[in-house]
């Protein structure tokens, strides 16, 4: 009994220091998000993703950066997006950089990991979000004409909670800017930390067991085979569901353990853009063919991008190991454990209000 406490304690205090690290660049993220939520209108992305030119691709992946949604509350965004008329080269783009580019996972990713992974991580999302919205549009052309399901929407509603079935194509009435601001922050720290907060105490749990459970020569004979290891971040974090701000503890506690920056970045890419439940409603929602592209197109990318990425780290002689350890083990300031304490506070109070209003 003893030894279980003891084993639980580690495994709390390194999740502490992961939670205590992330969280004012949480807090700073969600305030972001809940702006990016008052101030872009609600039809704007739905009228320029329209079509199916290479135009309406980058403009999906752009305005896909700051929608904030997780990887299946984009399900019905998307959904939608593809019933009004757009193609399904702009709606893949949507797919994939609306969960992996986010504010809050931007925010967490300098916090956890390091400046250079905070500006490769979103750039390498959007090239993928592009270059699979690019290779989606060219097979389209070689399929008839297929009409949306629409059990695909509901599916896809009924993946997340109240912050994943939010339309982004419904039109609002004009309001004070005051007013948008603060049913902003509403949703932010509401709806969205209550779909997202679970996901990312999970991560950070998860966090905290890899670090007193998995030691480094554990992972000594996959680590030291750079492709090796990331085939085994793929066959992880493709099935497995984790938000894009989740997967990041996970990936700064494998990368103290040795795991290479590239298959740190592939587990980045790969986790939030699929998952075994997205996957099934998009492939009612695309069709089969797309929805192999879309998938094709995230495995390679990936694995292309996180040899490219060990080749740089090595030339600039960089260690990623490194700086996640002076940045998870420095001693805490009063500030990020007042911020975790607010964020614990708020994502309980948002998890239980969205409980009431569920029964």
């Amino acid at each position: 009994m003893n030894a279980f406490l003891e084993i639980l304690l580690s495994v709390l205090v390194a999740s502490w220091y992961f939670l205590v690290e992330a969280s004012p660049w949480m807090l700073m993220g969600f305030v972001v998000a809940g702006l990016f939520r008052a101030l872009l209108p609600g039809d704007m992305i739905a009228k320029h993703m329209g079509g199916r030119g290479i135009k309406g691709i980058f403009k999906a992946s752009a305005l896909g950066i700051p929608v904030p949604l997780c990887s299946c509350g984009v399900l019905p965004a998307a959904a939608g997006l593809r019933k009004q008329g757009a193609g399904k080269g702009p709606v893949t783009s949507f797919l994939i950089s609306t969960p992996e580019i986010g504010v809050d996972s931007i925010a967490v990713t300098y916090a956890l990991l390091d400046p250079l992974m905070t500006v490769i991580r979103p750039l390498v999302s959007f090239v993928t979000a592009i270059a699979a919205g690019v290779s989606v549009a060219f097979f389209e052309r070689f399929e008839k004409p297929v009409v949306v399901a629409p059990e695909a929407r509901q599916a896809a509603g009924s993946c997340c909670g109240a912050a994943c079935s939010s339309s982004v194509a419904i039109p609002e009435a004009p309001q004070p800017l005051i007013q948008r601001v603060r049913g902003g922050l509403r949703f932010a720290f509401s709806d969205l930390l209550a779909d997202i907060g679970k996901w990312f105490f999970l991560g950070i749990l998860l966090a905290g067991c890899i670090s007193v459970f998995v030691s480094p020569d554990m992972l000594q004979q996959v680590a030291g085979n750079e492709f090796l290891s990331m085939l085994m971040m793929l066959a992880i974090s493709v099935p497995l569901y984790v938000c894009a701000t989740a997967s990041t503890p996970v990936a700064a506690a494998l990368a103290l353990k040795g795991i290479s920056p590239g298959a740190a970045l592939v587990f980045l890419l790969a986790g939030p853009a699929t998952n075994a439940a997205s996957l099934t409603v998009i492939s009612r929602m695309l069709g089969k063919a797309a929805t192999a592209v879309y998938l094709v197109s995230i495995i390679v990318i990936s694995l292309v991008a996180g040899v490219l990425v060990n080749h740089l780290y090595r030339f600039l002689g960089l260690d990623l190991t490194g700086w996640v350890g002076r940045q998870v083990h420095a001693e805490p300031s009063m500030m990020s454990i007042v911020a975790a304490a607010v964020l614990i506070v708020l994502t309980l109070r948002a998890m239980l209000r969205k409980g009431h209003e569920d029964h």
